[in-house]
């Protein structure tokens, strides 16, 4: 997978070096084989009375012990590879091929649709008229129709202007940060980080 692609649910994101597991796999599967043929020689001799119950008990143990370990690496065969739990945006790629990766560390940084959002800097002087809940429409260059949204989240502390802030006017020094969320369908158009301009409406 390379940043900035789409990928669906249960679409392959990547997969692991799984040399060892295979070597291990085939190990025990080949334990298997053996452990199912002196179970099965061990039973007709039983039938015969020519070796004592633990003798089939110890066998059976054996051949059990044997699957466990196959259910067992299978699992572990199948951690090497990751398909995509939802739809989204490869937002990030962590490593490139053939590079180590340490156990229980991240690969891939997945954005899905429904995480996406817009932040706008309102000035302390208009955020009394916003409300949870209130539509915020954003337009962005290039594109027709605004998007529609809702209000999701109002800081609740004032924050001085960033340095770097989108907005067509900046007089004011005193802001806080409004952010909307939209439908997953509309947000899959939003592209993270691009300029965007927001009116807020109130219910």
């Amino acid at each position: 997978m390379q940043r900035g692609q789409q990928v669906t649910t249960g679409q392959p994101l990547f997969a692991l070096d799984e040399t060892a597991e295979k070597a291990a796999r085939e190990q025990i599967e080949a334990a298997l084989v053996l452990s199912d043929a002196e179970l099965a020689r061990q039973e007709k001799l039983f039938r015969t009375g020519a070796v004592a119950t633990q003798d089939l008990d110890r066998a059976r143990s054996t051949r059990d012990q044997d699957k466990r370990r196959l259910t067992q690496t299978d699992w572990s065969f199948e951690q090497k590879k990751q398909s995509a739990p939802q739809s989204g945006l490869v937002y990030d790629t962590l490593f490139r091929q053939g590079e180590w990766v340490a156990a229980g560390k991240p690969v891939v940084v997945l954005l899905p649709p429904q995480n996406i959002k817009v932040r706008a800097f309102v000035p302390e002087t208009g955020v009394g008229s916003i409300h949870y809940g209130d539509t915020a429409q954003v337009t962005v260059d290039g594109i027709q129709n605004p998007f529609v949204g809702k209000v999701s989240y109002i800081s609740p502390r004032a924050e001085y202007t960033p340095p770097i802030i989108y907005s067509r006017e900046t007089r004011a020094k005193l802001v806080f940060m409004v952010e909307s969320v939209f439908d997953p369908q509309v947000a899959a158009n939003l592209h993270p980080g691009q300029p965007v301009d927001v009116e807020f409406k109130s219910k």
